[in-house]
């Protein structure tokens, strides 16, 4: 096999699509939406972000610069907690416009997560935006499709395949040459997407080096490069058995429709009506059913609440609650933030799994769909994806479960018990020794294992797609 023979059919590859004056408008297409999609990704990733930041920087000073008061009050007065976007947000939207960005922290409660794009957008946005990753997804393997679909049908028809041939170069120079061709056109429009996005991230670091953020990169164009490696495999292979080039131009269209949208919205679909998930409403019921079943820590004549004052009286061998050594309401708000969190999270875990069945049943159908597997590898190391929307909400709970019971924690402390003299409040210094919210990404480590199964099916289909030209390369047909 000579690779000066393959260089040369991939060099008509290129000269064949650039003679094409579609290829010009489309490259200019390209170019625009690429312009266009990089400018509005970063405008809203820096403008949300410094809003986002700007706005938790206030709770934070709002939270410090409350006056003496109890520390109950204190724990109900609450804060909020931010998601701030990741930078490779400006590369794959994801989930990023449909999912909340904040949420209100207070005692005994886990509220929802509010104010997403979507909420307060019309529903055109459920079509999606224009973003660098769904050019690549969608707009570049429609454009390849275009480009590949008469490499080897047209030169059959023409009878130009049965000349080559003839002229000593074998079938697996040509199918090599051709697939090598259109590969090389799909990486043009992969250097320019991610010669932008290093960009935004060398800006975003401002100097300093960022593990993370540059093997997140690297795996996002490893992962694309496999993907367009499978995408122009199946344009040969599709070319190849094709009676004429028009007949493959149909098959590959369809495989686009198929891959993009049927196959993907059809399991979406499916998914729903295999493992429904409750209403708001009825979440909502089913935990306040638990919460009441839990008893009333506000209520000392509460009959779960009133066993554990007298087993705490007796372990502490007094006979009223102001003997014992520390603020017994503090206390019990400190027993019943622990049991009704327990509450709030098996619901919420219950919910998850179900969850977890819809996308899953999407996620293992990119051992037949490719375009699933970099869907998910893409949403999933830009930090847009569902886990990394539970990650920030879990973050969220962990900081509002510490704060509340460091508020129980001061009361217990240095509020005496009722009957007992001494101060009712405490100083607002305490406050200050609160650490703000601060949210961290998904560990690389954790993603790859969140996208494990993607990440074998895109591998599995790599290697597919290179059999599938090996084996077309010894049953290539001239005629």
């Amino acid at each position: 096999m000579r690779t000066t023979v393959i260089y040369l059919l991939a060099q008509q590859v290129w000269k064949d699509a650039f003679r094409s004056k579609v290829m010009l408008v489309v490259s200019s297409l390209m170019l625009f939406l690429i312009v266009f999609a990089s400018y509005s990704s970063w405008e809203n990733y820096h403008d949300q972000n410094l809003i986002r930041e700007k706005i938790q920087h206030e709770v934070q000073e709002s939270w410090e610069n409350n006056p003496d008061k109890h520390p109950h009050r204190m724990s109900h007065y609450g804060s909020f907690a931010f998601r701030i976007k990741h930078i490779l947000s400006t590369f794959d939207l994801g989930l990023e416009n449909f999912v909340g960005n904040a949420i209100f922290l207070e005692a005994h409660k886990q509220n929802t997560v509010n104010f997403s794009e979507a909420s307060m957008s019309t529903g055109l946005l459920r079509f999606g935006e224009v973003s660098l990753a769904m050019l690549l997804k969608v707009i570049v393997p429609l454009l390849l499709f275009y480009l590949g679909y008469a490499s080897i049908a047209q030169e059959r028809e023409d009878g130009t395949l049965k000349l080559l041939i003839g002229q000593g170069i074998s079938r697996k120079e040509i199918v090599l040459g051709k697939w090598l061709g259109l590969l090389s056109l799909s990486i043009l429009f992969l250097l320019a997407v991610f010669i932008v996005l290093g960009f935004f991230i060398s800006i975003d670091a401002q100097g300093k080096f960022d593990s993370s953020g540059i093997l997140r990169y690297a795996v996002l164009f490893l992962s694309y490069f496999l993907y367009f490696t499978i995408l122009s495999a199946i344009t040969i292979v599709v070319s190849a058995f094709s009676a004429t080039a028009k007949t493959a131009l149909v098959k590959l269209l369809g495989i686009w429709l198929l891959f993009v949208i049927i196959v993907p919205k059809s399991l979406q679909a499916m998914g729903y009506y295999f493992y429904p998930t409750p209403s708001k409403i009825e979440m909502e019921t089913a935990v306040e059913h638990d919460l009441i079943r839990l008893g009333d820590s506000h209520n000392p004549n509460d009959a779960h609440f009133k066993a554990l004052k007298d087993s705490v009286l007796i372990a502490n061998n007094v006979a009223n609650v102001a003997d014992l050594p520390f603020n017994y309401a503090g206390f019990v708000m400190s027993k019943a933030e622990e049991l009704s969190s327990k509450v709030y999270k098996k619901h919420q875990d219950d919910l998850y799994k179900v969850y977890s069945k819809q996308n899953n049943l999407e996620r293992f159908s990119a051992f037949i769909n490719p375009y699933t597997a970099i869907k998910n590898l893409s949403m999933g190391f830009s930090g847009t994806d569902f886990n990394s929307f539970l990650h920030f909400k879990g973050e969220a709970e962990a900081y509002r479960y510490k704060v509340t019971q460091e508020m129980n924690k001061l009361q217990m402390d240095y509020i005496p018990n009722e009957g007992k003299e001494g101060p009712n409040t405490l100083s607002s210094k305490y406050w200050k020794d609160t650490k703000p919210f601060q949210y961290a990404s998904l560990s690389v480590q954790t993603v790859f294992v969140n996208e494990f199964v993607s990440i074998i099916a895109l591998l599995l289909w790599t290697v597919l797609a290179l059999i599938g030209l090996l084996k077309l390369s010894t049953n290539l047909k001239a005629i």
